[in-house]
């Protein structure tokens, strides 16, 4: 099956080497395929090393504030306003992810798991002034929860550990609006992230900045004297003025630390609490210490973090959440997000932070579904390590995010790896509703192939029900989606005897350790002595799966790229036949 043609000078190069697939929860393997061609991708991997993860924030490019220095590799590079339009792409086609970024794109299945007050509220956003003990989970089967996940084929985690509303699911020594005022309600951080790594998963938690429970009690109380105004005039209520009215006088059950005006003075982190069990660990140096500059709430927020990494590290993924239900209703808090970034950076160099520096991005929308042309190196207009979503304009929403237009643009001051995570629910809602149904495995598949198979990581949010288990129903549909992409993707149809192969799924990958360089390709197929273009594409990253609307008959298939930033480094091809779920 296996043929090559070597490049013509001036002409396109053509790529058709073997490739043994990677369905989700195996590890990563490559195939050795004929001996020359191992040969070849060893020398070239040995050409661009993988690189190192930073050892401090702003790590550029060597040869930075220059434009006639050598270009190397480097997750992210400033753009000097010297830099010719060709140095740019040049820089572009040298992005290349850091070590924590390089692991997080193999894991291309992560499911999340929201999980919380909402889930005893029957909520999709909470208030913040609801009573500890309306959250009583009894037994959880957080175990039950890993084999659903694994069986769905991911192969890592991700709990809300806060969500809007700011209850917490863990004893956190900095607010009482935790599980440690829920009778008989257990540490489900502590228990979720054993589970998951008794089950081999990675861990990701998510702890969102805005948070209702710290909304100031004075403003929060003529707040919703506006909003019974509002409803008495007929005027239409958005959701968070409609939770907030349901509470009725309920005042927000954390200190009153968002947004309220504090002034910005130095403080220590972890800010020691009386009769803390920190103490001696700090004094020693055993943990460490941070000062920083911060308000009320950002030092609340950096403590949590804290907690979180010190208790519960290593994290591979922390999630921060943009959102902010009271901005339309005047009352927000400005982050000193740099000051985070740092801190997590230096409890921890490998986490990938979502919204993050050096981390992921979100795909644009709450679909699973990635762009057609998907790019891991985006521009940012500004240095990525002092902003939320990595700089990128209307909050990754564009449909061209990291074309060459956009990294030409003047408003473009750095380049950045920056994958794309591709987030949806299981069901219509993030948390479990009972009267609503899953999705369909083959809905999910579909999803799958427009997220995995379109250079994203697919976050797969499945909810826990209040009896503290997966539904039935849910674990169904994710075992037969698992098995699909199993069954599909599981196999090269190239391996085995020499002969014609029958396929309907082509599978692509670029070695990203060299980077992102493809910008277009076809994939030819030869019946009969004839070859033919069964499919074309922009972007192929990571993993790019084509879908062909026809199976096709061909005893050699290879790839053409037709137009790249530079040498590119493609894996093997891979062949496949769709099984649809049962």
């Amino acid at each position: 099956m296996a043929s090559r043609t070597e490049p013509t000078p001036g002409r396109p190069r053509a790529h058709s080497v073997p490739r043994t697939p990677r369905a989700p929860g195996s590890p990563a393997r490559r195939s050795t395929g004929r001996a020359l061609c191992a040969l070849a991708l060893a020398a070239a991997a040995a050409l661009l090393p993988v690189p190192a993860s930073r050892a401090a924030p702003a790590q550029h490019s060597p040869g930075a504030g220059s434009c006639d220095g050598p270009v190397r590799p480097a997750p992210q590079m400033a753009v000097e306003p010297c830099d010719s339009p060709d140095r740019i792409i040049d820089k572009a086609a040298r992005i290349v992810p850091t070590k924590g970024q390089l692991a997080w794109q193999g894991r291309e299945v992560t499911a999340f798991t929201h999980f919380g007050m909402n889930t005893f509220t029957d909520r999709e956003w909470g208030s913040g002034a609801e009573d500890e003990k309306l959250f009583r989970p009894g037994r959880l089967d957080v175990e039950q929860w890993m084999r659903a996940y694994k069986a769905a084929g991911a192969e890592q985690v991700m709990l809300t550990a806060k969500h809007h509303d700011g209850f917490v699911l863990y004893p956190s020594r900095y607010t009482p609006h935790s599980v440690a005022n829920s009778p008989g309600s257990p540490d489900v951080v502590g228990a979720y992230v054993k589970a998951a790594r008794k089950a081999g998963l990675k861990v990701g938690i998510y702890l969102s900045p805005s948070d209702g429970a710290e909304l100031p009690h004075a403003w929060h109380a003529r707040w919703v004297e506006e909003i019974r105004k509002k409803q008495a005039e007929g005027k239409p209520l958005s959701l968070p003025e409609r939770v907030a009215l349901e509470d009725g006088d309920q005042a927000p059950r954390g200190l009153g630390r968002f947004g309220n005006g504090s002034e910005v003075t130095e403080r220590t982190i972890p800010t020691l609490v009386p009769g803390d069990d920190r103490a001696a660990a700090v004094r020693s140096g055993e943990l460490p210490t941070f000062t920083v500059r911060a308000d009320d709430y950002d030092a609340y927020y950096l403590n949590q973090v804290y907690e979180l990494f010190t208790r519960y590290g290593p994290l591979d993924e922390l999630w921060l959440d943009g959102a902010n239900p009271w901005t339309d209703s005047g009352i927000t808090q400005k982050y000193n997000v740099a000051q985070w970034f740092t801190m997590i950076h230096q409890l921890s160099p490998d986490t990938v932070v979502f919204a993050g520096p050096q981390g992921a991005r979100w795909v644009g929308n709450e679909k699973g579904v990635a762009r057609e042309a998907e790019w891991s190196v985006t521009p940012s207009t500004a240095d990525p390590w002092t902003v939320m979503a990595g700089g990128l304009p209307n909050d990754s929403t564009d449909a061209d995010i990291g074309s060459r237009d956009k990294l030409l643009a003047p408003t473009t001051k750095y380049l950045q790896w920056y994958p794309a995570e591709a987030d949806v629910s299981l069901r219509p809602g993030w948390f479990h509703h009972p009267q609503e149904r899953p999705k369909t495995p083959g809905a999910l598949l579909v999803l799958y192939e427009k997220s995995v198979g379109r250079n994203a990581s697919l976050l797969l949010n499945v909810p826990p029900a209040r009896d503290g288990r997966i539904a039935t129903e849910d674990v169904a549909s994710l075992t037969a989606f698992g098995t699909a992409v199993r069954e599909t993707y599981g196999t090269d149809l190239r391996a085995g005897p020499p002969g014609p192969r029958t396929f309907d799924r082509v599978g692509l990958a670029e070695d990203i350790r060299h980077g992102q360089r493809v910008e277009r390709f076809t994939v030819q197929a030869r019946t009969g002595g004839t070859w033919t273009k069964i499919a074309e594409g922009t972007t192929i990253g990571h993993r790019r799966i084509l879908a062909l609307p026809t199976p096709v008959t061909a005893d050699a298939v290879r790839v053409v790229v037709q137009q790249a930033r530079g040498r590119t480094y493609l894996e093997p091809v891979t062949l496949h036949r769709s099984r649809p779920p049962v």
